[in-house]
């Protein structure tokens, strides 16, 4: 008998350890991490072109970004909570302070080990790369703690969209590839514009589902600014000059032709755009999903694109 309580015992405390880890993994949002990887697979794709890949930067690139994804998730679930945002009423995936998962000390906790791990990266590729790449990692930070924490949280702001087009466009495809190339190029600058277009549209998605909730808790983004109609249009915009751009850099002789594609996704695109405008609610979890694997997608055929040419050489 006594044997038996031990393994009883023993049992409930290993299902405690897994569903702690499953809260831990519900709250980290792995559905939202192809944004970070997709920006890297681009800045990586543009460094082999100009015959500059290196993978072990890469990898680091790879996984700060993730890293950086994560924490910025647990400190939007903790600074959501405290100011309300979060409430029963919430239509997307649970978040798990707001529902009591996690205390707000447990997830704050998590938040600076996350980000802490991603500034340990971020010191081999500042020894691999320099200072400009210290500066881009401890502005990314500093954003996703400010995008709803801070005095002034730029979610609250309606200046998210821009953040996240920054932060995923810019400075993590030229990022990616500054730590291979120590250097800069005119495209990798132009490639960075669709990936954070494409990213941003993630945002107007989970932001169009919230309109109602935010507005009642002060949450003033663009979607609660712009309307139903509104937030729908920006959505349509981003994804549409997410395939003009390719065009555009073939036009001045950045990308082969081959960059083209990028347009095997545009049926799922025209999916998405039509899911958006029919669906509210809840109902818009799906199209966030499809959006985060639109990304993806495209970030793999843009790459291929790019990289073709070097193996037609």
């Amino acid at each position: 008998m006594i044997i038996k309580d031990i393994f009883k015992q023993e049992m409930r405390s290993e299902g405690k350890v897994e569903s702690k880890v499953k809260i831990w993994i519900l709250a980290a949002r792995p559905k939202t991490l192809p944004a970070a990887a997709a920006p890297v697979i681009v800045g990586s794709a543009f460094a082999y072109k100009d015959g500059s890949f290196n993978l072990l930067p890469a990898l680091a690139a790879l996984i700060a970004a993730l890293l950086l994804q994560i924490g910025a998730n647990l400190a939007n679930d903790v600074f959501d909570y405290y100011r309300g945002a979060d409430t029963p009423e919430r239509l997307g995936p649970r978040r798990v302070t707001q529902s009591g998962l996690l205390t707000s000390r447990e997830v704050l906790a998590g938040t600076w080990i996350v980000f802490g791990s991603a500034a340990v990266l971020g010191i081999y590729l500042y020894i691999n790369a320099g200072w400009p790449v210290l500066m881009i990692g401890f502005l990314a930070i500093l954003a996703a703690l400010a995008y709803t924490g801070g005095p002034i949280p730029l979610g609250y702001y309606g200046l998210g969209d821009l953040t996240v087009f920054i932060f995923f466009g810019l400075a993590a495809v030229a990022g990616t590839y500054y730590v291979q190339a120590h250097r800069l190029s005119i495209p990798v600058i132009w490639a960075s514009i669709p990936m954070g277009l494409l990213i941003t549209a993630i945002l107007v998605v989970n932001n169009l589902r919230d309109i109602k909730t935010d507005s009642q808790a002060g949450k003033r983004t663009l979607a609660v600014r712009l309307g139903i109609q509104g937030t729908r249009v920006e959505y349509l915009l981003c994804l549409l000059f997410s395939y003009i751009v390719p065009g555009v850099m073939w036009g001045l002789g950045m990308v082969s032709i081959s960059a083209a594609l990028v347009l095997v996704s545009v049926p799922m695109a025209i999916s998405l755009v039509r899911s958006i405008w029919k669906g509210s609610g809840s109902g818009l979890n799906q199209v966030l999903e499809g959006t985060g694997r639109l990304v993806l997608i495209y970030s793999f055929l843009f790459s291929i694109g790019v990289i073709i040419p070097v193996f037609l050489q």
